[in-house]
């Protein structure tokens, strides 16, 4: 049918070209649905384009195919840009690197070449090519591409190479180096521990991708909606021409109508509303440190009022510290330390290890006696030999079974107030003499108290610890910490019973460290790991995991999920309330061109509001 309104062949052969190259993708996508059985928005779009021509109305139809060619285009383009902040964690890595092999000068090789055990040359100021430890050199490394932190970690070699080559696992946060890292102002030796493919910043890129194919519980309502409501919207412009051919309209204006609302009821906003603010979110996530499968734990995670954390190593360092010296005399405090560290020194429990290293510390370097003999009482305490004297360590109930001189009543009463506080308490008598008592505890991480915090600021009605600890320590811990509650004395099967009991009353979250806490994570509404970065466990375990062992990687993640879910809630508001307006609008007689301005509007809009979680504040 010729182009009405319009005089010559000039426009129409301009119209045709239009639906030509404006339809081209369009019906290259709807082929693909069609086949595969599905109707979508693309389908509708050329019905709606091919009836504007058939009634002589081409330059609707053109204006229809090229608006939502152009539309796909932004929408393709601000989707790439998501896409882009999280393949641009890829490009991080070095392609090559330095290594030392032999006695001469460092090669430059690939890092597919590198081997487990290579010694690569990191000079200043430039990124760290692989995964490993610092064999040799020291220098401060900003690992927040990795991590998220935003300070530098200072990094010294470790003590032993061929103990670290053996177990990485095992190396710890002060020596350990991740590909993508960069260097401070000093050269560091790196002992390779993980090829190029297997490094935690390869890790980290190919879960964040797999994580935009794990749709979130919207994503998947909008497509279930969206299979029904397009065969729905073809019925319904069945009945619109029914409709018009019974009382009598001119087809022509019967039919355009019906092509109107085929524009306007198309969801092409509510089928992009959701993918675009999970996939923006994860991206904005992994720059943060923090690792998020998918658009499920993302939107769960925004919804959640209930948290619960193991102790040990999550609220807490994970190792003890010497935290109280109380001598029997003020003036035998060097005493208490010295003799303390001298028999201790032979023994390889943690405890002792803590007092070692932290009374060492105390004492400044200065000498202490050889101490010999070390015997362990087995749940009680240590005896060992110090210049000819014996040298006892260990409980109150360990010190009234020994003969001499009982406990002071002064010295009873301070060690039974540290251990109603939740120390580890050693009382310490040298010969027939009570030199004191020395108060260890697993202490709380500088930022837990202020994370705890800030999670209630953002929703969090609901703080728990779990910990396999004495109820007095794990109270002590949780007070220091402001928890709202405290369970002790937890096996593993505990924990998993009671995150089964808060899940029955609220969405529960459960972090730990991946490994020991894998089952009541697997437990929870969403898994959280910490410290994933050196745990190849964590990244594939938890739904969640934070690359860091700092703790206010938490309210970040917190806020960034709770902001995701309001931008999702958003966009599907925006994208019904626009196709509950306009469907009347077009029954009403608004054009096929509004009708398509305001739904690529529409949708522009919705991928607009999505990306603003790549900008999104830590």
């Amino acid at each position: 049918m010729p182009v009405t309104g319009y005089a010559g062949p000039a426009p129409q052969a301009l119209f045709i070209a239009a639906y030509a190259f404006g339809g081209f993708f369009t019906f290259r996508e709807a082929l693909l649905a069609v086949r595969g059985g599905r109707f979508q928005v693309d389908f509708l779009m050329l019905v709606a384009a091919a009836g504007a021509a058939a009634i002589g109305r081409w330059e609707e139809g053109a204006v229809l195919l090229v608006l939502f060619s152009l539309g796909h285009a932004l929408e393709g383009y601000a989707m790439g840009r998501a896409r882009r902040s999280i393949e641009a964690l890829g490009a991080l890595a070095p392609r090559t690197a330095l290594v030392r092999r032999g006695p001469g000068a460092p090669v430059e090789v690939p890092v597919e070449e590198l081997a487990v055990g290579d010694t690569v040359v990191v000079r200043p100021h430039t990124r760290v090519p692989a995964d490993g430890f610092v064999a040799a050199g020291t220098s401060s490394v900003d690992q927040s591409p990795i991590t998220g932190e935003s300070v530098p970690a200072d990094k010294a070699p470790v003590a032993d190479r061929a103990a670290a080559l053996a177990d990485p696992g095992a190396t710890g946060p002060e020596s350990r180096v991740y590909a993508g890292t960069v260097n401070g102002s000093g050269t560091l030796d790196i002992a390779v521990t993980r090829l190029a493919g297997e490094n935690t910043l390869a890790r980290v890129v190919k879960l964040v991708q797999d994580a935009e194919e794990r749709t979130s519980p919207t994503q998947r309502f909008t497509e279930r909606f969206t299979k029904f409501f397009v065969p729905g919207v073809l019925v319904l412009v069945a009945v619109l021409l029914a409709v018009g051919a019974l009382t009598g309209e001119p087809f022509a204006d019967t039919f355009y109508r019906a092509m109107a609302v085929l524009v306007a009821a198309s969801p092409c906003a509510l089928a992009i509303a959701t993918p675009a603010a999970v996939l923006s979110a994860v991206g904005r996530a992994a720059r943060g440190g923090v690792l998020v499968k998918g658009g499920a734990p993302l939107e769960e995670f925004g919804r959640l009022r209930t948290i619960a954390f193991d102790k040990t190593g999550t609220l807490t360092e994970g190792r003890p510290r010497l935290t109280e010296i109380e001598p029997v005399h003020a003036a035998g405090r060097e005493e208490l330390l010295r003799t303390a560290v001298a028999a201790q020194r032979l023994s390889d429990h943690p405890l002792a290890q803590a007092v070692v290293r932290d009374g060492a510390g105390l004492l400044e370097g200065a000498a202490t006696s050889e101490a010999g003999s070390l015997r362990a009482v087995i749940g009680r305490g240590v005896v060992a030999e110090l210049d000819g004297e014996a040298v006892h360590i260990g409980s109150l109930a360990y010190a009234d079974t020994l003969a001499g001189p009982p406990v002071p009543a002064r010295l009873r009463d301070r060690t039974e107030e540290l251990a109603r506080t939740g120390r580890t308490t050693m009382l310490v008598r040298r010969g027939n003499r009570w030199l004191g008592t020395l108060g260890l505890m697993d202490a709380p991480r500088p930022e837990a108290a202020a994370a705890v915090a800030a999670l209630r600021g953002l929703g969090v009605q609901r703080t728990v610890m779990l910990s396999g600890d004495d109820q007095r320590v794990a109270d002590a811990v949780g007070r220091a910490i402001g928890m709202d509650e405290v369970r002790g004395g937890l096996l593993p099967e505990g924990k998993v019973a009671e995150v089964t009991r808060l899940r029955r009353t609220a969405r529960t979250a459960m972090i730990g460290d991946g490994v020991n806490d894998a089952p009541a994570m697997a437990g929870a509404t969403v898994g959280v790991a910490m410290g994933a970065a050196g745990s190849v466990v964590a990244l594939e375990t938890a739904d969640i995991a934070l690359m860091s062992d700092d703790l206010r990687r938490l309210p970040f993640i917190t806020g960034l999920s709770r902001r995701a879910s309001r931008v999702i809630r958003q966009n599907l508001w925006l994208s019904l309330g626009i196709v509950a307006v306009l469907v009347p609008a077009t029954a009403l007689g608004l054009g096929i061109g509004p009708a398509v301005l305001v739904h690529e509007g529409s949708t522009l809009v919705v991928v607009a509001n999505a990306l603003r979680l790549l900008r999104y504040a830590d």
